[in-house]
């Protein structure tokens, strides 16, 4: 048996979606504990791209049981889209698919809000505008709809009033708020929930029963460790627990059913949205990034900003998550570059740090001190063992299990399914996850 889950390592499109395809293929089920459609999962089946944002990535695999997590907040509107698209691509959904029905609502007041404080707000943090932080933010203070509410329409329709009524009261005139009808979003709710409440179950129950059965779970997080709302790089962060402890309280399983966890990294380092960012380049080879690595969201299209790889924020988040092993990607976005940088230490107002600060004010004001290393400027392409790898490459690999203290047991070399390295590690090898 073995219980184990998957996070990001750096700000989020790290390519999970991809590692957890990969991985899930191992696994009896695999369980998404936080966040919403504001995170997608980009993954080539046969040449075909496939975007997910709310659905596991791992319900493309044969008979893999997929199950939305307490933790997860649900637009119904892009759910429904989402199973609509599985349906397309000939997917069993209704064999498959499972949804917390303690998860909460994204409801259309949600979104915009979010909009208009992005829009207005003092400070700008760089949403997706899809209504995530408001809505968990109505959770927190307890005013929030779970889809299991909808059971009950009486019920859902007299909250539902009530929580807008509220929200039309507080807002400004010209808040697009004024334009909502509570009867119209209660009816284009209820026709949404027709369409999911046969996937409806408690998501604690039937995890904690399948880990009892002996079945192997995978445990799938969005966004990244430095944009979890208590460990992540404050206030340019998720609403969520994006880390490796989200998992248990995100799923309603106790943390000693958990045997290990899987950190995603990419070869470099991206982000999206405001925020400080040490490693950031804003010249011709952030660009070259950029391009080489397509570097634009799957949900909002919008250019990553990118960067040299950076080993302080990787040993944070080894850190805060207990990583097990690490899991690389993009690595052939590199095959091109001459010289390639680590980030090694920052300098802030004289003094070398060599731990991450998650306080955005000292962050912003570090400067970076790179390591350097002569890139390999061949195509890793499709490579299926480390002896293909170019030895400058598999020197950028070692060096980078010193600075991080944990080994790297999967390697992606393209965004194929069949274009991944999988490492005879200890923890591979205990999961039983070593080819």
């Amino acid at each position: 048996m073995a219980n184990v889950i998957v996070v990001g390592t750096q700000w989020g499109d790290e390519g999970k979606g991809k590692v957890v395809d990969i991985l899930s293929e191992s696994f009896d089920a695999v369980v998404r504990y936080q966040g919403g459609n504001n995170a997608g999962h980009t993954i080539v089946v046969a040449e075909e791209k496939v975007v997910l944002h709310l659905v596991p990535s791992g319900i493309l695999r044969m008979g893999k049981i997929c199950i939305l997590g307490n933790g997860v907040v649900i637009d119904l509107p892009a759910l429904t889209h989402e199973i609509g698209q599985l349906r397309k691509l000939k997917v069993r959904v209704e064999d498959t698919l499972y949804i917390g029905k303690s998860a909460h609502l994204v409801l259309p007041y949600h979104k915009i809000l979010d909009v208009e404080r992005e829009r207005h707000g003092s400070q700008k943090i760089g949403t997706t505008g899809r209504g995530i932080g408001p809505a968990y933010a109505d959770k927190m203070a307890r005013v929030g709809v779970r889809i299991g509410d909808l059971y009950d329409p009486v019920a859902f329709r007299e909250r539902l009033a009530a929580v807008l009524a509220e929200k039309q009261a507080q807002a400004g005139l010209e808040s697009l708020l004024h334009t909502l009808d509570a009867t119209t979003l209660f009816r284009e709710q209820m026709q949404h929930f027709e369409q999911v409440k046969r996937f409806l179950v408690d998501a604690s129950e039937v995890v904690n029963r399948f880990i009892a059965e002996g079945r192997r779970i995978l445990f799938e997080g969005a966004q990244g460790t430095l944009l979890d709302v208590d460990l992540g790089t404050y206030p340019y962060v998720t609403s969520s627990s994006a880390t490796a402890g989200g998992a248990c309280t995100g799923t309603g399983v106790g943390p000693t059913h958990i045997d290990g966890v899987v950190g995603v990294m990419k070869a470099y380092t991206t982000r999206v949205g405001e925020g400080p960012f040490p490693t950031e380049l804003t010249d011709a080879t952030g660009q070259l990034l950029r391009d080489r690595g397509q570097e634009y969201g799957a949900t909002t299209g919008r250019p990553r900003r990118c960067g040299w790889l950076d080993a302080l924020a990787l040993r944070y988040a080894v850190r805060v998550n207990g990583l097990s092993t690490l899991a690389l990607t993009k690595l052939d976005v590199l095959d091109t570059l001459p010289h390639i940088r680590v980030c090694t230490a920052y300098q802030h107002r004289g003094n070398r740090l060599s731990a991450f600060p998650n306080e955005t004010g000292i962050l912003a004001e570090c400067t970076p001190v790179y390591e350097e290393q002569p890139g390999w400027e061949e195509s890793t392409i499709g490579a299926l063992k480390l002896e293909q790898l170019p030895k400058a490459c598999r020197a950028y690999l070692d060096r980078l299990q010193e600075l991080t203290g944990v080994d790297i047991s999967l390697i992606s070399t393209g965004p194929r399914r069949d274009q991944t390295i999988l490492v005879d590690t200890p923890a591979f090898r205990g999961w039983g996850l070593h080819r």
